[in-house]
């Protein structure tokens, strides 16, 4: 009777969406019909790590189609859940998309962090390879995302944030838009895979340095950055957010500044995150914006 009652529940249970394995989870509905699901995508480099990234599907998905991709990268030590929970990740974009501000788009949220490095707090060394060797390719391979950088975003706040900035810099053609979140811009904090690293290392890891030196093929491919930023986080300083920005000016490069309206003070993250998802999905332009909000 047991596995009788084990094979109706197995055969009862929803079919996961096209390209979602079948061990995933959902945890999460949007009102628009958006979800959220939780699952491993493998890690080549620790293949130990059991952890749950989290997939963003817009509403009416597959729809016959391919999306644009944003890849949302987490705080250190935080997790994929402080997006897509902390910050009702599928309420705002089904919002987004449903009131047609937003062309529909998938989200992935991978994980990372100190099981490989009690240390651990920065997107790089095998964090960094991660994204690059196995998430992007993984993304491509199971879900029907639009090809080419053009179509990606690397996103992220905080330390999230200059991950995403270091990565993308690192890995040029990988990814169209990068955006930081209260993030910072060189390797200040001397953690992590940081932690014993020499000036060459360091240097190899500082996006101010990389933006200067790759500011001309940036301007060519037409890199997008979205920068916001409301008081100082901690020991990240606001100073660092605007200085970069006026570095990507001095540069001629692509960006935006979002700068926290004084009303919501104290509530940064949500405010944040309809702009970023905004900027991260529109078509790539040559033009610079400013929005001081």
């Amino acid at each position: 009777m047991l596995a009788v009652a084990l094979a109706a529940a197995v055969l009862a249970r929803p079919a996961t969406p096209a390209g979602i394995p079948a061990a995933w989870t959902e945890v999460r509905a949007g009102p628009a019909g958006g979800s959220v699901w939780e699952g491993r995508i493998p890690d080549s480099l620790v293949p130990w790590d059991r952890r749950p990234s989290a997939v963003y599907l817009p509403p009416r998905y597959p729809a016959a189609r391919r999306y644009p991709v944003v890849y949302l990268l987490h705080g250190m030590r935080g997790n994929p859940a402080s997006i897509w929970d902390g910050l009702r990740l599928a309420d705002v974009a089904d919002g987004l998309i449903a009131s047609g501000r937003a062309r529909p788009f998938i989200a992935v949220m991978p994980v990372a962090g100190p099981v490989a490095d009690p240390n651990g707090g920065e997107w790089a060394g095998v964090w960094e390879d991660y994204v690059v060797q196995d998430v992007v390719p993984w993304v491509d391979a199971h879900l029907p995302a639009l090809p080419g950088p053009g179509s990606r975003a690397l996103e992220g706040l905080s330390s999230g944030g200059y991950g995403a900035i270091d990565i993308g810099l690192r890995h040029p053609g990988l990814f169209r838009t990068l955006g930081s979140w209260a993030g910072y811009f060189a390797p200040v904090f001397h953690d992590g895979p940081f932690a014993h690293a020499g000036p060459a290392e360091l240097a190899a890891h500082d996006p101010t340095r990389l933006v200067r030196r790759e500011a001309a093929v940036l301007r060519r491919d037409h890199e997008r950055f979205y920068l916001s930023v409301g008081g100082n986080h901690g020991a990240i300083l606001r100073r660092w957010t605007l200085a970069f920005a006026r570095e990507l000016s001095s540069l001629r490069l692509s960006h935006e500044l979002w700068l926290l309206p004084p009303a919501d003070r104290g509530h940064f993250w949500g405010a944040t995150l309809p702009s970023a998802l905004l900027y991260a999905e529109a078509r790539p332009t040559s033009k610079d914006v400013l929005r001081r909000a």
